[in-house]
């Protein structure tokens, strides 16, 4: 029944990852397109709840998915059974994912005045 369930995360994570990576690669190619510097992404991206719902849903879906597709490759590769592989794909989830909204959060900069070096 879990492989089931992880199965369907897997998966439905995987449909909602392939728009965001070709999203956030069509800004990617816009923003060098236009000659865009750092800190003028910055400026737009500042405060912006819309950017931030959108790398939060990202970093959401990457945080499901890479740790699922990392448990089955121990599992069928290292021959990684039990409990312990859970715990490590769990623990590689959470990480990716404090990591992934902290990025998010200093992208956005919510709370963070402009130029107080934060």
């Amino acid at each position: 029944m879990i492989e089931a369930r992880l199965y369907l995360l897997q998966r439905g994570s995987a449909m909602l990852l392939a728009p965001l990576v070709l999203i956030h690669l069509g800004l990617i190619l816009y923003a060098i397109g236009d000659g865009l510097s750092a800190a003028e992404i910055l400026g737009r991206t500042r405060g912006s709840f819309a950017w931030a719902a959108f790398y939060g849903l990202f970093v959401l879906a990457a945080a499901v998915h890479a740790p699922i597709g990392l448990r089955n490759l121990a599992r069928e590769w290292l021959a990684w059974r039990g409990r312990s592989v859970d715990a490590a794909a769990l623990v590689f989830g959470l990480v990716l994912l404090a990591l992934g909204l902290r990025a998010v959060w200093a992208v956005i900069g919510f709370g963070i005045g402009a130029g107080d070096g934060a």
